[in-house]
């Protein structure tokens, strides 16, 4: 079977009328009433894990209007909530979306700017000031409570010592004592199978998981790059057992895509 990805818009009705279906539409439109709803059946879940909701993507901070205010309702009823943002975003965006995020986990993949350029598409300019932006309003708001900044581990990309040694300067540089929590995640190739059925191609298709000792030695790297050393964690499936071992419980977290 073959997909015209030019000629698709996403609209699902081969979906309906496909006669053996063999096609199916991954994610769903929701009104705001109604995701509500589903987001509270698990209120209970939530409140015994000491867990919450995130907002991720895509990017949240794309839909800010509806983001907003499943935020605001979901915090209403007692909830803890949070944000996932690339940052490459408005500060009228993150001016609607932040009092009502509990916590921000903001991606801060590459720290050279002509690299990250190469990488993504868009120098870090933008998201450099929006973090110091974010960082700032958390120094003179009530909320949101705490800032986390997570940096992927790309294999060929992201994973050098330069990188984690300037993104620790950086940190270290402009943002004082406000990150609670910085996470370097270990590259995942488990959406290999999502570009294929897309159609696309990826080229980290190839790529293997890290191995351990190499995230180790960088998770050394942020910790002597000038951060509060207690502040850097690590996470994802090379180091998943150790993960548990050192560091405290994850929380159980409902993400919601956009």
């Amino acid at each position: 079977m073959r997909i015209d990805r030019k000629a698709c818009d996403g609209c699902g009705l081969c979906v309906e009328e496909c006669p053996s279906t063999a096609l199916e539409l991954l994610g769903q439109q929701w009104n705001l009433e109604d995701l509500v709803h589903e987001v509270l059946k698990d209120r209970v879940y939530f409140e015994k894990s000491d867990g919450g909701v995130t907002v991720s993507g895509g990017e949240a901070t794309l839909q800010t209007r509806f983001v907003s205010a499943l935020l605001k309702r979901i915090r209403a009823q007692g909830l803890h909530t949070a944000i996932d943002t690339c940052g490459l975003c408005s500060t009228k965006a993150l001016d609607r979306l932040l009092p009502y995020a509990n916590l921000v986990l903001f991606d801060l993949k590459e720290i050279d700017a002509q690299k990250h350029l190469a990488f993504t598409g868009s120098d870090n300019r933008i998201i450099l000031e929006n973090l110091v932006y974010v960082s700032d309003y958390i120094d003179t708001h009530l909320y949101p409570e705490a800032l986390w900044i997570r940096t992927p581990l790309i294999p060929g990309a992201t994973d050098t010592e330069e990188n984690i040694n300037g993104i620790g300067a950086w940190i270290k540089a402009n943002l004082v004592q406000r990150v609670k929590r910085w996470e370097l995640c270990a590259f995942n190739n488990l959406c290999r199978d999502k570009y294929a059925r897309l159609g696309l191609n990826w080229q980290f298709e190839e790529a293997t998981l890290l191995q351990e000792t190499h995230i180790r030695h960088l998770v050394s790297i942020a910790k002597n790059s000038g951060v509060d050393p207690t502040i850097v964690h690590w996470s994802g499936a090379a180091g998943l057992e150790d993960m548990e071992a050192e560091d405290a419980p994850v929380k159980n977290e409902l993400k919601v895509v956009t």
